[in-house]
């Protein structure tokens, strides 16, 4: 809450403009609301619900890590979609859940699709190929 309030108020000292003509403001105003509320809706919302310890394995952290880095460095020196299925199967070693091979296939053709169209639709200059 804190970090959005903050960005939100020193968006204030820029001109915000309107919808249609945005002002050098308007974004961060925008990005900051949304992200206050949804801050607000977890706080709420934990007020709610039941505690559970929270457990930090650091093995799983690593592995994390490990998949974004390695991401970073196939999407440098080969393409982005090698990168992305690197990440994914690297990354679902860290889950609970039984390792799927279908499932992470299906993951990654996602994202592919998501990277796509914001290379084509968009016009990002991704390195996908």
């Amino acid at each position: 809450m804190a970090i959005a309030l903050a960005f939100g108020l020193t968006s204030l000292r820029y001109p915000t403009g309107t919808f249609s003509r945005a002002g050098p403001g308007l974004f961060p105003l925008s990005v900051s609301c949304f992200l206050f509320l949804i801050v607000l809706f977890t706080v709420v919302r934990a007020r709610f619900v039941e505690r559970v310890p929270l457990d930090f394995k650091l093995k799983n952290i690593a592995i994390i890590l490990a998949s974004l880095g390695g991401f970073a460095v196939i999407s440098e020196h080969l393409n982005m979609i090698v990168g992305i299925v690197f990440m994914v199967f690297c990354a679902s070693f860290a889950g609970t859940a039984k390792y799927s091979v279908m499932r992470n296939l299906k993951i990654s053709a996602g994202l592919i699709a998501v990277a796509l169209a914001f290379q084509k639709l968009l016009g990002f200059n991704l390195p996908l190929y």
